[in-house]
């Protein structure tokens, strides 16, 4: 799997106030945006999934039991 740079600009305070931490920034980083892109790809299935059974008959299950029923 290939990687891609992503760079961010921040401001120099928040930069100095990281550098204070003991935090893998990058791994943090990266671990949210892989998260986000999952969570943005589940709304949109579900948007499209919304919008599949939309366009699908309704059908009520008491027609369905009787349609079974007078075979």
């Amino acid at each position: 799997m290939g990687s891609e740079t992503f760079s961010v600009r921040i401001p120099k305070k928040l930069k100095e106030d990281m550098k204070k931490l003991p935090v893998n920034w990058q791994e943090e980083v990266r671990s949210f945006i892989e998260g986000r892109v999952r969570a943005e790809k589940a709304r949109l299935l579900v948007e499209e999934a919304k919008l599949l059974r939309d366009g699908t008959k309704k059908v009520s299950s008491a027609e369905l039991i009787r349609e079974d029923r007078s075979r």
